[in-house]
């Protein structure tokens, strides 16, 4: 029996919502994008929303020409606007990468992803400069100084892996920082910007030698940035990967990692987000898409905001076409919604999160329990699992919680569950014979078979408390709320007569 304590520890972090992943910015103009972000706003309501390509072609912001035999640059910000609308609209703001290099800029034609991302260093870097401002100095025009001063500006992607920076160059890399770094604070010195958007695998000399250059050089540096992931090597299956995953302890240990690292550096105390995370970084990989995901990541999910500022799920949708565009409406994608918005279990986990109260009460290795203003105890419950894949993980796993919900009589219990069976759409997909374009019966099904399963009844209270025994499925994360019964039951109503007969 665990006995929940009844006064707060304080106040539950929400770093976990502070931002969240997206598929390259111009997919935003497409309906079932801008649909499946209203989906998301409205039952889990992230403040932030970050993804590549912002200056990529398909934006169509750098638009260079020649008049006269001269050569000039127009900025076209078509595009940007309608995309920065829609996440206004959607109450999301932006969270700003600037990248990947326009064509007419570029040095080379080295690209990444199935869209073709340019990730060569601009031929020229005043030219480059002067895209960041117009760009920025149009935002502040179009939406108000106020507001983007809101918006942090992340300086480009995993610019230490050769893939997403040409031969992950870092001398080239600290130059396009500063020259950045100074363009975003020639339009407004109280805009954020930082970096250096690290992979996992960047090591611990990179953010430190990046803290050294931004000091030598009195580089502005408002927050660092990396990101986090647990998979191994990729398996490849045709459309398709297979991958280990390290225990999602590992997570955290990369959350923790830049103020370790920068401990004793001028950018010691800054801000730290994870601007991407998750176990694989494959879009292709299936474990993205089951209940084991749910309940792998939700120790991470509660325990995040203690590392850093904020850490953003990769990503919000499956409208995402790194690999090049989807086979099957299940594929492994990065999303918490597929196409068509089916919401798998880690959507859950979120929606879930999006219900608990801001009072932290108590929280250990398998719950989070915490007290919404009104007297309303809430619980997020989760299965281990086994990341190994030499197991399928217990059957089942109990825990007995005493939660404090004051005054006596009974409580009501409402609880939501998710797991191999339930919530599960997944599992309903691959019996279906995992239809690559399902029906759209089939769709209705999988909306539905999406759907959490839900109980409630009545326990009594003794002593200002509730005995609660959960036992959690294989797999499984369950909400759970606790309020107090006030019955307001008239005193003539009697259930033995609801088919007119009198009671013996």
């Amino acid at each position: 029996m665990i006995r929940v304590p009844a006064e707060p520890a304080g106040t539950f972090p929400d770093a976990w919502r502070h931002c969240v992943g997206t598929g390259r910015l111009d997919l935003a103009l497409r309906r079932d994008y801008q649909d499946s972000l209203a989906l998301l706003q409205r039952e889990i309501g992230f403040r932030h929303i970050r993804g590549h390509g912002l200056f990529s072609d398909g934006m169509g912001i750098h638009r260079p020409y020649d008049h006269a035999g001269t050569r000039h640059v127009h900025h076209s910000f078509t595009h940007l606007d309608q995309v920065v609308d829609a996440y206004l609209s959607a109450g999301i703001r932006p969270f700003l990468e600037l990248g990947f290099m326009p064509g007419g800029l570029a040095s080379g034609d080295r690209t990444v992803f199935w869209w073709r991302g340019n990730v060569t260093p601009p031929r020229d870097l005043a030219e480059w400069a002067a895209l960041v401002r117009a760009t920025l100095a149009h935002l502040v025009d179009r939406y108000g100084i106020d507001e983007v001063r809101t918006w942090p500006v992340e300086v480009w992607n995993e610019p230490d892996l050769p893939d997403f920076w040409q031969d992950a160059d870092e001398q080239a890399y600290h130059r396009l920082y500063e020259a950045t770094a100074h363009a975003v604070k020639e339009v407004d010195a109280d805009l954020r910007v930082g970096g250096p958007a690290l992979s996992p695998g960047a090591g611990e000399g990179w953010l430190l030698r990046f803290a050294e250059f931004a000091e030598r050089r009195a580089v502005p540096v408002d927050f660092v940035s990396r990101h986090a992931y647990s998979s191994g090597p990729a398996q490849h299956v045709p459309f398709g990967v297979h991958q280990t995953l390290a225990p999602a302890g590992r997570l955290l240990d990369q959350f923790a990692a830049p103020r370790r690292e920068l401990k004793g550096t001028r950018l010691a105390d800054v801000p730290v987000h994870i601007t991407e995370f998750n176990s694989s970084y494959r879009p292709d990989n299936p474990v993205h898409d089951t209940a084991f995901h749910a309940a792998y990541l939700a120790p991470v999910v509660v325990a995040g905001g203690d590392l850093a500022d904020s850490f953003s799920y990769w990503t919000f949708s499956d409208v995402f076409e790194e690999a090049g565009i989807p086979t099957a409406l299940f594929h492994g994608g990065f999303g918490l919604l597929t196409h068509r918005q089916v919401r798998k279990p880690a959507y859950h986990l979120y929606a879930f999160l999006a219900r608990m109260g801001r009072d932290l009460l108590t929280r250990g290795d398998d719950h989070l329990v915490t007290r919404h203003p009104d007297g309303r105890v809430t619980v997020l419950a989760w299965a281990p699992v086994d990341p190994s894949g030499a197991t399928p993980g217990p059957d089942g796993h109990t825990l007995r919680l005493s939660v404090p919900v004051g005054g006596r009589g009974e409580a009501f219990l409402w609880r939501l569950t998710v797991d191999e069976e339930h919530g599960n759409a997944y599992t309903a997909w691959r019996r279906m014979g995992s239809p690559r374009s399902p029906r759209p019966h089939q769709i209705d099904v999988l909306h539905e078979a999406s759907e959490p399963a839900r109980s409630h009844r009545r326990l009594p209270i003794e002593d200002g408390r509730v005995d609660l025994p959960l036992t959690l499925a294989r797999h499984e994360v369950a909400f759970v709320e606790l309020s107090r019964v006030e019955d307001e039951t008239p005193p003539w109503w009697d259930e033995r007569r609801l088919l007119g007969r009198e009671p013996a």
